[in-house]
């Protein structure tokens, strides 16, 4: 079963994210034998007290703006499942978004659907600076230390990142239960659409409810450089939002992502 410590290597037990100590990165152990790694870059919804929940309400928190609802949960069900590395933030998005290049200028959102973020308002360049190398900086580095120990492992990773989304977006209900977003080449994506679709009851959107490819993001940073196949898993919140849901989630996307990855290999 794969082990979870933080980025200094000090095990650690289980805990809800939103509590574990925001800065720090949840690396989940596994077998570089998978030929995977997944990744969750909206895992959690923390904010260090002395930013004092950047001056919004706790409902605030909990909505989307803050985080990928029940992806956390998700990954790593999966993560199990597969006896496969993970690395998952540990930090709000509404701190920095660490699925943005660093001169995207949503990195720190002072808007998002429609919630001022008062902490972010009149954040300088400084400010920002400092959320890169507290936040940003350490989990884009064990994303690239994982990458790595698989490579020189021998077992080039397959790149699975885990996202949700709403059930609606501006009043207009979203159809899909899950979607797949890609680039290039599609090589792990489109076998990977094709698998869901045989599923027979879901929805399956092909780079819906958005579209991959995104200059600067997690995939461009790390994947499309290295030459290494990817695809990014969208699933809808309310299918996910319990943790008993999540986990169903990702036990199942493990059953359907392995075959699709070693057929990949075997090609």
């Amino acid at each position: 079963m794969p082990s979870r410590r933080s980025l200094s290597g000090d095990p650690a037990a289980p805990r809800p994210a939103a509590t574990l100590a925001p800065g720090e990165v949840e690396v989940i152990q596994g077998d570089p034998a998978t030929g995977m790694l997944l990744l969750c870059d909206h895992a959690s919804n923390a904010i260090p007290p002395e930013l004092d929940a950047l001056g919004l309400p706790p409902a605030q928190l909990e909505r989307h703006i803050a985080y990928d609802i029940g992806a956390a949960e998700m990954t790593r069900a999966m993560a199990r499942a597969l006896g496969a590395p993970a690395v998952l933030s540990n930090f709000s998005r509404l701190l920095i978004d660490p699925n943005r290049g660093l001169d995207d200028p949503t990195l720190v959102m002072r808007l998002s659907d429609g919630a001022i973020v008062p902490g972010n308002r009149h954040i300088d360049a400084d400010g920002i600076a400092l959320r890169v190398a507290r936040y940003y900086e350490p989990y884009d580095a064990a994303i690239g230390l994982a990458i790595e120990a698989a490579l020189a492992a021998g077992y080039p990773p397959a790149i699975i990142a885990l996202h949700s989304f709403t059930p609606f977006w501006k009043g207009v209900a979203r159809p899909w239960h899950v979607g797949v977003l890609w680039d290039y080449e599609g090589r792990l994506a489109r076998p990977l659409i094709a698998a869901l679709q045989q599923e027979g009851d879901l929805v399956v959107g092909d780079n819906e409810p958005y579209h991959g490819g995104l200059p600067g993001d997690t995939i461009d940073r790390h994947v499309t450089r290295r030459g290494l196949a990817d695809a990014l898993i969208e699933v809808r919140q309310d299918l996910i939002a319990g943790d008993a849901t999540a986990r169903d989630w990702g036990v199942r996307l493990a059953r359907i992502v392995a075959p699709c990855v070693s057929a990949l290999a075997a090609a």
